[in-house]
């Protein structure tokens, strides 16, 4: 439910009555993974989705009820060959969706954390014994929590170390505990949503190509600076779009600032004066994504010299250069969406190859963390 944080988190506000609808598990290829959510308050607005489509109409019902009845459900949504005309997924996929009123606890905490760029991580009961269905806990990043999940007194704390260890990951996924907080017992299965702050792109050089890729970068939803030591060409008024705008030279700014193992690096100025100290740094850095724009000419010329300054070969081998997929790309514009694919690939686990003629999943569980506000495990 955090991924439409934004709006119930106004809803709460105005003290509307809603239910939310969230996906926590899915089977086969499913249109939207666990966290995605859709919401419907007691006028029969909806906000969000949980399968593109496919089985809105009966999730809607089911949050109209809930918010009539008061009661946590967990129904789930497939492919019935027998009959076609079963409410499913046409993609031939399974889901589980747990549809929840809410009405109070820590839900408003964990939405105004999911607003306001704070890490937590919300924790709820979606499979177990039914007097704890939806029952919730929210997890701050120094281990204290908010709100109880019932039954053993143990529960909570062991729950609370579960979902500690999913938010300093940046993930959204289920985990299965004892019903007293052991490995033990009768299983309990948490959904973990972890709301985290939006990854950072770095975009190294302030050109027309970097332009383009800041307003991608911030439709995937990453934190853009744009990093140049030129202040005649590193301007808010050339990069209206991006979060910073720092005039720097580039591997100073990358030595002094933070990243993480979600950060990408977008490195376009092709110039070795700035591109081998700047990569000699990055290389060494814990990132999820080094590239770096050239020929391919260049790129042999980079490589020799950052061989040079003691770069190893298992460094080198981190570094996507010439940056971005094979797209055919010439404008800005284009180039900016090769880099872009290239970064969701190897975020994702994908391929790059045309879906068209192959045989590999559609959609793939690579173990990072989502861009985003929100974690997730696909």
């Amino acid at each position: 439910m955090l991924d439409i944080a934004e709006e119930l988190h106004r809803w709460v506000e105005q003290g509307r009555e809603f239910a939310v609808a969230t996906v926590v598990a899915v089977g086969g290829s499913a249109p939207r993974q666990p966290g995605a959510a859709l919401a419907v308050d007691s006028d029969g607005t909806a906000i969000g989705s949980v399968s593109g489509g496919c089985v809105e109409g009966a999730v809607y019902e089911l949050c109209q009820q809930a918010i009539e009845d008061g009661r946590t459900v967990v129904e789930r949504f497939g492919y019935s060959d027998e009959d076609a005309f079963a409410v499913g997924l046409t993609c031939g996929g399974i889901i589980d969706i747990l549809v929840t009123p809410v009405r109070g606890g820590v839900y408003p905490a964990a939405l105004a954390a999911a607003v306001s760029g704070e890490a937590a991580a919300l924790a709820r009961i979606v499979s177990g014994p039914t007097d704890l269905m939806g029952r919730a806990l929210l997890v701050r990043p120094d281990g204290e929590y908010e709100g109880s999940l019932g039954g053993h007194p143990e529960l909570d704390r062991t729950a609370a170390g579960e979902a500690l260890a999913m938010l300093d990951a940046g993930r959204t996924g289920t985990v299965e505990i004892g019903e007293d907080g052991s490995r033990c017992g009768q299983p309990l299965t948490l959904l973990v949503e972890s709301s985290v702050p939006a990854p950072r792109m770095i975009v190294f050089g302030a050109i027309d190509f970097a332009s383009a890729l800041v307003r991608v970068g911030k439709f995937l939803g990453y934190h853009v600076t744009v990093c140049d030591a030129r202040p005649v060409f590193a301007t808010p008024a050339r990069f209206p779009e991006a979060d910073e705008i720092v005039v720097e030279w580039p591997h100073r700014y990358l030595e002094s600032t933070a990243v993480d193992g979600r950060t990408v690096l977008c490195v376009l100025t092709h110039d070795a004066k700035f591109d081998v100290p700047l990569l000699e740094a990055a290389l060494k850095l814990p990132v999820a994504y080094v590239g770096a724009m050239g020929s391919r000419r260049t790129h042999e010329d980079r490589n020799k010299r950052l061989r040079e300054v003691g770069v190893t070969e298992i460094e080198l081998a981190r570094l996507r250069s010439p940056i971005g997929l094979d797209l055919g790309a010439r404008t800005p514009e284009e180039t900016a969406l090769s880099i872009a694919a290239e970064i969701v690939a190897n975020r994702r686990g994908g391929t790059g190859v045309s879906l068209t003629g192959a045989h590999t999943p559609i959609h793939h569980d690579a173990p990072r963390a989502p861009a985003g506000r929100i974690g997730s495990v696909a």
